[in-house]
């Protein structure tokens, strides 16, 4: 009987252990910038949790070939932002602070790595 009450014991505890989240490795809060669509109209796009040491190109301006760069930037998360001219965190770049940095509608970028 105490084998069993034993390994239940065990099996609970790894249980627990497994289902713990492990450290999360993303900038909490959102990262909001300025677009401009395809049909001329500006847009807002936003990242929710973005991943952290890990470079985001922005989806809606991706391509410097057919868009132009988003501009605007606004770093609502709790961790630096740094937001780069090119695509895939590459060109001149400049570093917004956690909680609020912004920056006005004359810094484009096309990509972002939070730390």
């Amino acid at each position: 009987m105490r084998l069993r009450t034993t390994a239940a014991a065990a099996l609970g505890a790894l249980s627990l252990i497994v289902s713990l989240p492990g450290s999360a490795s993303a900038a909490d809060g959102h990262f909001s910038y300025t677009y401009t669509a395809f049909d001329g109209s500006r847009q807002t796009g936003s990242l929710v949790d973005p991943p952290s040491r890990e470079c985001v190109t922005l989806p809606e301006v991706a391509d410097p070939e057919v868009t132009f760069p988003a501009d605007t930037p606004w770093n609502n998360t709790d961790s630096t932002a740094t937001v780069f001219s090119g695509p895939d965190c590459d060109g001149a770049y400049y570093t917004l602070r956690p909680n609020g940095g912004h920056a006005s509608d004359r810094l484009k970028l096309r990509s972002v790595l939070f730390s």
